[in-house]
């Protein structure tokens, strides 16, 4: 992990030293367009202090080595310590993800089950059709909706992640509560497209493993349909479900910017392509190695979980030793 890990830091840092000029030049465009002068010293000082001025590779070891340590840079569009800016996001971010993935869950696997048990049911039709229209409905388009159908009915705002008392404002009861009042809303937008895709694996991945052998075996044996659907079946088509942890929480994280903006999520999507936009390197980096952490750890998780659940894995794995 720790070899993928510098590779990718070094990939991401090469990505954004690509565009031509840094912030500071954006920053002087920005300022001349509006008919402002700038103070050719003041740009000097600055470029020194936050080590513009240095060749790529010692700015690339300035970073990372400070990134170990907890250090992730300065941000200079927000003028403080990178830390200081993406610290609550950073957590609201998981928080939604985590709880993104266990709605995904919770909804993906009893109707998945349900289509394979009763293939060519008329529930097995409705439920699929409500699958496709889940999977061609675009999340922003989704929010959109929700915000004006709770404006026209209840007459309130569901953007944001709490009430606006609480923003800037430290974690108490009252500002937990208000983000979990304010969280189905996003939490529904975000899952609905990943739950839909998730119900039609679910569904392909246990009708194929109910045509094998061993489950006419076991229906011959006289098995249970509900002990012999859980203890075989069920547990090999979950392989795929398990592999796909590793990539699961940072497409969410991605995948929800739009959303987020939609919604004014006080999230990382808006706020990495704002520091993108504008070459705040170490903010846009900071975001970008915390989706590859997420990653790689997802990966970790998953194979151990892969070889927990299933034991042709790890039989596969002796062999090879």
């Amino acid at each position: 992990m720790i070899p993928t890990l510098l590779v990718i830091s070094f990939i991401v840092f090469v990505i954004i030293q690509l565009p031509p000029g840094d912030y500071l030049e954006t920053y002087i465009a920005e300022l001349e367009s509006q008919g402002e002068s700038v103070n050719p010293d003041k740009i000097a000082f600055l470029r020194k202090e936050y080590g513009l001025d240095q060749p790529f590779m010692v700015q690339y070891f300035t970073w990372i080595s400070g990134f170990v340590s907890g250090n992730f840079g300065y941000s200079f569009e927000f003028e403080l310590p990178v830390r200081d800016v993406v610290g609550d996001r950073i957590w609201l971010t998981v928080l939604v993800s985590f709880v993104t993935v266990l709605f995904t869950w919770a909804i993906a696997f009893p109707i998945g089950i349900y289509s394979a048990t009763h293939q060519y049911s008329w529930g097995d039709y409705g439920l699929s059709l409500l699958g496709f229209i889940g999977l061609a409905t675009p999340n922003f388009l989704l929010a959109l909706i929700m915000l004006y159908l709770a404006n026209i009915w209840f007459g309130t705002s569901i953007g944001g992640l709490m009430d606006p008392r609480y923003l800037d404002q430290p974690w108490s009861w009252g500002k937990f509560k208000s983000v979990l009042e304010h969280m189905w809303i996003p939490v529904v937008v975000i899952g609905t497209s990943g739950t839909a895709g998730m119900i039609r694996r679910i569904r392909a991945n246990l009708l194929d493993e109910l045509e094998k052998q061993y489950v006419l075996t076991g229906k011959a044996k006289g098995l249970p349909p509900g002990k012999l659907l859980r203890k075989y079946p069920l547990r090999m088509s979950m392989n795929f479900f398990i592999a796909d942890i590793g990539s699961l929480l940072p497409s969410i994280i991605s995948g929800a910017e739009v959303v987020a903006i939609v919604l004014s999520l006080p999230t990382t999507g808006p706020m990495l392509l704002t520091s993108l936009q504008s070459q705040d390197m170490y903010l846009a980096g900071t975001f970008l190695m915390f989706l590859a952490i997420l990653t790689v750890v997802g990966m970790l998780v998953s194979d151990l979980l892969l070889a927990w659940l299933d034991p042709r894995i790890r039989l596969q794995g002796e062999l090879v030793q």
